[in-house]
């Protein structure tokens, strides 16, 4: 089992950073394309300052995304547990996932706590990954791989293919499946993100600067990010509303 853990004293002696990633973008070598930088860029937290700021964030950001679980879902655990992924050599990302008991779990690693400029950044980070659990975009990714694995699987069936072409339809189509939606999930998130961080107190705007340094994966066939543009504006477009 990996080891998580919320202590962060650990935390203190570390020096250098990785690339932000809100969520893993496997294989991404798109260039940079429209997305701008909303404001100048400013230099990265020091671990001292950057552990704090998470603690901070989490004890202020969790309970209003409990909070926004409870009333836009039923009968959903909306009981999420904040850790932070201490493996060696992570690269900077945050995760939303399930323990066994069907928990909600949001995981940050070191280098992404690390490399965040400001509260704000960590509060947007955390309100996309926790709205990714209220709208349920695990359970709908699910489903979208059976689908698709079905129905490849069927298709090489039909065309009288053997045994091992069969199962190499049946994980192509669970792949192809599950990315289908998933840019407009992300989109989604990033929407759903910029109200709990907005209702936490923290400046959605300014927590989604990370986007100009994240590479931008554009718009490749079967991406599973959107381009950082259309990111960006969902930010700015939801929070005009709010």
């Amino acid at each position: 089992m990996h080891k998580w853990t919320l202590g962060l004293v650990f935390m203190l002696g570390l020096a250098g950073c990785g690339e932000v990633i809100v969520t893993t973008n496997e294989g991404s070598t798109a260039q940079p394309q429209q997305a701008q930088p909303l404001r100048r860029a400013t230099p990265a937290l020091s671990a001292d300052a950057a552990s704090r700021a998470f603690v901070r964030v989490v004890n202020t950001v969790e309970p209003v995304a409990e909070r926004e679980c409870r009333a836009r879902t039923r009968g959903v655990n909306c009981d999420f547990r904040i850790v932070v992924d201490d493996r060696p050599g992570q690269p900077s990302n945050a995760f939303q996932t399930l323990d066994k008991n069907g928990r909600p779990v949001v995981a940050f690693t070191l280098a992404l706590i690390q490399d965040a400029r400001n509260e704000d950044e960590l509060a947007f980070v955390l309100g996309h990954e926790t709205a990714h659990h209220i709208a349920g975009h695990l359970a709908r990714q699910r489903d979208n791989a059976l689908a698709g694995a079905v129905i490849f699987a069927g298709l090489a069936t039909l065309t009288g293919a053997d045994a091992g072409s069969v199962q190499t339809a049946q994980d192509l189509g669970a792949t192809v499946g599950a990315r289908s939606y998933s840019k407009d999930f992300e989109l989604e998130a990033d929407a759903l993100g910029t109200i709990i961080t907005a209702r936490s107190g923290y400046d959605p705007l300014r927590g989604a600067e990370f986007f100009s340094r994240v590479p931008d994966p554009g718009d490749r066939f079967l991406g599973t990010h959107p381009p950082n543009a259309d990111r960006i504006e969902t930010v700015r477009r939801t929070a005009a509303r709010l």
